[in-house]
C-alpha cells in the first residue's frame, strides 16, 4: 500500500507541475517591492525596521529615512514587518508588478498578537492557523534568566520541563514529553537520544532567533515523534541584501556563577549569504536554602557553527554547519550521617566516599559520574521555483556522540557511550495558490544506527528506517480558513536479531472563523501516533543517571492520539485574551513502572555493588484534557502599564487504575504565571523600550501524582518572585547596546518542581528531606552589543 501511495505522490507532483507551467514564467519576473516604515501615531520614520518574507528567507532593513527595497519574483507572500517595541504586522501581499507599499507601526500594546508562522510549511499568520502556537523570539529571550533553552521556554502556556538540574531539560507539552515530542532545528529533526531522562536536546541557547511552540499533534507534516507537539528552532537567517549584521553577547548568573558568551556575525552581498557563530558557557554547583550547593550539579558548553549559500531569483540553497559539546555533572544527591554530601574518589586503587569541599563545589570542572556530549550538524537547505510553485529539499546528517564516565578507579573507562548516526530527508512541493486553495505534497523521513562502544550497553545496537508520505492543503473562503490533510508511515526497527515493523495514518481538520479583526475562533481535531523506541522495546541495563534498572518490552504496540481543540483569540485596543481547552485520548500509552518482587516489595537488582530499582515498560489506553488561558491587558491612560495573566492545566489518567493509582506519571500541577511591567514613554532620547517588571510565578501543590508502585509522591505548592529591569542604549538613533538585569527566585524559596527528578534522589537522614531541591535566589544580566555594518 505504501508504495502505491508513494506512486500517487509523484504522479500528483507532476501533473501539477506540467498543469501551471504556462504560469511559470510569470513567477518567475523580479519585480520591486519598495516604501517606507513609520510609527502609526507620530508619523516618524523608522530606522532599522525589518521587511521580512519568510517563506523566501530573505527581508531587507529600512534606511535613516524609514525607507526599504527589495527585489522580489511575483507572486503571492506573507510579509512580517516589525522592530524592537512595536507590535509585529503580519499581512498578505501580491506582487505582479513593481510596487510600492507603505507600513505603519504601533507600540507593542500586545506583544505576538498576530505573529507569522512557519511551522505549518507555508508562512502563515497565527491568527489564521487553527492550532495553539506560540512564537518566542530572540528579544523575549533576551528577557529571560534561564540555564539552558528548555528552561527559558518553560514559562509558555502548555510547555514545562522534565529536568535533571540546571544543564539538562526536555521539553514536556500538555502533560507529554520525551518521544512525544519533536525538536527542529533549521528544519532538521533533532535526533540525540531524545528518549532518555537525563538527556537534554543539544540546542545552542545562545545561538536561537526564534522558536515555535505548536501544541497538538503534528504527525501529519513531522512524522511518528510528533505525538504531543513541535518546538520548530530556527538559528541561522540570512541577514538584509548588502548588510553586515552581528552581535556580541554575554550573561552572568549569580547563583551558580554562570558565565556565557556568543559571538555571531552575517552578511549578505550580491546573493552570496554567509555567517558565522561561537558560544561558550560554564557554571560551578548551584545553591538553594535547604542543601547548600548541589554537588555535581555544574556543568560547560562550547558551541560554533556557520552557514553559506546563495540566493537568486530561482530560490535559494544555503548550506549549514553546527556543532554543539558540553560536559556536565550528574548529580547523585549522596549525603553522609551530617547531611554533607560526598563524592567518590580512587584512594590507592580503592573506591572511598569523602565530604565534598567548597573547592568542589567552586570549580567549573564535573567530576565523575558525568557526561560529555558532542552533537554534529550538517545541513543542505533548498527552496526552488518550479511549475509556478515551489520544490523545497532539506537534507542532513547529524552525529550524537553521548559519552558517560562513572568509575572513579578507571577514570577514562567510558560506562556508555552512544554513538549515533542520522540521516534526515525533507522533500516538498508547495504548489502555486489557485482559487484560495494552498495544497502541499511532501515525503521525509530518516536512516538511523546506533552504536555502543562504552563498557555497558543500556540498549542493544540497533538500525532505524522511516519514511512518510502526507498531503496537506489550506484553503480560504471568506471568513474561514480551513486546513487539513493526510500522512502514511513506515518504520522498520532491527536490534539483537529482531525486525520490527510499524505503520500507521495520521490527519487533521481545523478552521478559524474571523468574526471580525480583532475576535477569531479556533477549531482542530488531530490524530497523531508514536512507534515505540529503543529504550522502551529493547532496554536491558542500569541506567546510571535515574537510578533504575529498566527492561524493555518487545510487545508494545505504537501509542495512538486523538485529539480535539477548541480556542478564541479576542485583541482590542487595551485588552487581549487567548483561550484553548483540550482533550487527548491516547491509545497504548507507553510509560514505565516499578516492579514487586514476590513478596509485594519493590525489586532491587545489584550491578557492581550498586542498587537500583526495577522498572519495566508497560502500556494502557489514556486521556489528558486541560486548557490554557492568557488574558493581557493594557489599561488607558497608563499607556506603558501590561498586567499580563497565563494560567496552565493539565489532567492525565489511565482507563484502568495501575497499583490504586489513575494519574499519569509527570504530570504538571496547575500554574498561574500573573506579571506586571511598565514601558517608559520613548520620549528619553538616549533609552529606548527601557521596561521593569515583577513576576508572580505560581505552583499549585499537584497532590494528584501516579503513586503506583511507589513510582511519584504528592508535591507541595510554592510562588517564587521574579523582577527585571532592560533597556536600550541609543545615539542619533543608532542602538549602542541592550542590556537587562534579572532577579529570580528573589526571597530565596526553597521549592521541588514536581517534574524535577532531583525530587526523587536520596534522603537527608538529618532533615528527613528527600531529593534535592531547585536553585535558589540568582541575579542574571545579560548584555548585547550589535554590530551593524553596510
Amino acid at each position: 500500500m505504501f508504495k502505491y501511495f508513494l506512486i500517487l505522490f509523484y504522479s500528483l507532483l507532476g501533473i501539477h507541475a506540467i498543469s501551471y507551467a504556462h504560469d511559470s514564467n510569470m513567477m518567475l519576473q523580479n519585480v520591486t517591492l519598495k516604501g517606507k516604515v513609520t510609527d502609526e501615531s507620530t508619523k516618524q520614520a523608522l530606522q532599522g525596521a525589518s521587511v521580512y518574507f519568510p517563506e523566501l528567507k530573505k527581508g531587507v532593513t529600512t534606511n535613516d529615512q524609514g525607507l526599504f527595497q527589495i527585489n522580489l519574483p511575483t507572486g503571492n507572500y506573507i510579509v512580517e514587518v516589525s522592530y524592537v517595541g512595536y507590535s509585529v504586522v503580519t499581512t498578505n501581499i501580491t506582487i505582479t508588478m513593481n510596487t510600492e507599499k507603505n507600513f505603519t507601526l504601533n507600540h507593542a500594546v500586545i506583544e505576538n498578537a498576530n505573529a507569522t508562522v512557519t511551522s505549518f510549511i507555508r508562512a502563515t499568520s497565527s491568527k489564521k492557523t487553527p492550532t495553539p502556537i506560540n512564537v518566542i523570539r530572540k528579544d523575549d529571550l533576551f528577557k529571560t534568566a534561564s540555564t539552558n533553552f528548555i528552561d527559558a521556554l518553560s514559562k509558555t502556556p502548555g510547555v514545562t520541563q522534565l529536568s535533571t538540574g540546571p544543564a539538562i531539560s526536555k521539553p514536556v507539552i500538555r502533560g507529554l514529553g520525551y518521544n512525544r515530542v519533536v525538536v527542529l532545528n533549521d528544519g532538521v529533526r533533532q535526533e540525540g537520544q531524545q528518549w532518555g531522562d537525563e538527556h537534554g536536546i543539544e540546542i545552542d541557547e545562545y545561538n536561537v532567533t526564534r522558536t515555535e511552540v505548536l501544541k497538538v499533534p503534528a504527525s501529519i507534516i513531522y512524522g511518528s515523534e510528533a505525538l504531543s507537539g513541535v518546538i520548530n528552532i530556527t538559528s541561522n537567517v540570512p541577514v538584509a541584501a548588502g548588510s553586515v549584521r552581528g552581535n556580541v553577547f554575554s550573561n552572568y548568573q549569580s547563583n551558580n556563577h554562570l558565565q556565557g558568551y556568543h559571538f555571531d556575525l552575517a552578511g549578505n552581498q550580491n546573493g552570496f549569504v554567509w555567517g558565522f557563530n561561537m558560544s561558550s558557557k560554564r557554571a560551578s554547583d548551584y545553591k538553594n536554602k535547604f542543601d547548600g550547593y548541589v554537588f555535581n550539579s555544574k556543568f560547560s558548553e562550547l558551541n560554533g557553527g556557520g552557514f553559506m549559500g546563495i540566493e537568486r531569483d530561482w530560490g535559494y540553497s544555503h548550506f549549514i554547519i553546527n556543532k554543539f559539546t558540553q560536559k556536565l555533572g550528574m548529580i547523585e544527591g549522596e549525603r553522609d550521617d551530617t547531611g554533607a554530601f560526598i563524592k567518590a574518589i580512587n584512594n590507592k586503587g580503592t573506591m572511598e566516599e569523602v565530604v565534598a569541599t567548597q573547592n568542589d563545589f567552586s570549580s567549573f570542572t564535573p567530576q565523575i559520574p558525568y557526561q560529555y556530549i558532542q552533537h554534529t550538524k550538517y545541513i543542505w537547505d533548498n527552496s526552488v521555483n518550479w511549475g509556478g510553485g515551489k520544490l523545497k529539499a532539506n537534507i542532513a546528517y547529524q552525529r550524537n556522540q553521548r559519552q558517560e564516565f562513572g568509575n572513579v578507579l578507571v577514570p577514562n573507562e567510558k560506562s556508555l557511550y552512544f554513538d549515533l548516526g542520522t540521516f534526515n530527508y525533507s522533500i516538498q512541493y508547495l504548489f502555486p495558490e489557485k482559487n484560495n486553495w494552498k495544497h502541499t505534497i511532501g515525503v521525509n523521513g530518516l536512516s538511523q544506527q546506533n552504536k555502543n562502544k562504552g563498557v555497558e550497553a543500556l540498549i542493544p545496537e540497533y538500525t532505524s528506517l522511516e519514511a512518510g508520505v502526507f498531503f496537506y492543503t489550506q484553503k480560504k473562503l471568506d471568513q474561514f480558513n480551513w486546513s487539513g490533510g493526510l500522512r502514511m508511515d513506515k518504520k522498520n526497527i532491527q536490534f539483537n536479531q529482531l525486525q520490527k515493523n510499524y505503520g500507521d495514518v495520521a490527519g487533521s481538520l481545523g478552521m478559524t472563523y474571523e468574526l471580525n479583526s480583532d475576535w477569531v475562533l479556533k477549531w482542530n481535531i488531530a490524530r497523531g501516533y508514536r512507534a515505540p523506541n529503543l529504550s522502551e522495546l529493547g532496554s536491558n541495563g542500569a541506567h546510571e543517571g535515574t537510578n533504575r534498572y529498566e527492561y524493555g518490552n518487545q510487545n508494545l504496540l505504537s501509542e495512538q492520539s486523538m485529539q480535539i481543540d477548541l480556542g478564541t483569540e479576542w485583541t482590542g485596543e487595551h485588552v487581549s485574551f487567548t483561550g484553548n481547552v483540550f482533550y487527548n485520548h491516547v491509545t497504548h500509552y507507553i510509560f514505565y513502572q516499578k516492579l514487586e518482587n514476590k513478596k509485594g516489595t519493590d525489586s532491587i537488582i545489584q550491578v557492581a555493588n550498586k542498587t537500583y530499582y526495577a522498572f519495566a515498560y508497560q502500556q494502557q489506553n489514556a486521556k489528558l484534557y486541560g486548557a490554557e488561558i492568557n488574558l493581557d491587558i493594557h489599561p488607558h491612560p497608563i499607556d506603558g502599564l501590561h498586567i499580563e495573566n497565563t494560567v496552565s492545566y493539565v489532567k492525565g489518567l489511565f482507563e484502568k487504575a495501575l497499583d490504586g493509582s489513575y494519574n499519569l506519571p509527570n504530570i504538571p500541577a496547575l500554574r498561574w504565571i500573573a506579571e506586571l511591567r511598565y514601558e517608559l514613554p520613548k520620549n528619553h532620547s538616549n533609552l529606548k523600550n527601557t521596561y521593569a517588571s515583577i513576576q508572580f510565578d505560581n505552583v499549585a501543590k499537584q497532590g494528584n501524582p501516579f503513586t503506583g508502585y511507589h513510582t511519584e509522591t504528592k508535591t507541595p505548592g510554592y510562588t517564587l518572585i521574579n523582577i527585571g529591569i532592560g533597556t536600550q542604549v541609543t545615539q542619533k538613533n543608532k542602538q549602542l547596546f541592550s542590556i537587562s538585569l534579572m532577579a529570580q527566585n528573589i526571597t530565596d524559596v526553597a521549592y521541588q518542581n514536581h517534574l524535577s527528578r532531583l525530587k526523587y534522589t536520596a534522603d537527608n537522614i538529618v532533615t528527613g528531606r528527600t531529593g534535592v531541591f531547585n536553585m535558589g535566589r540568582n541575579y542574571s544580566l545579560k548584555l548585547n552589543i550589535p554590530l551593524i555594518f553596510n
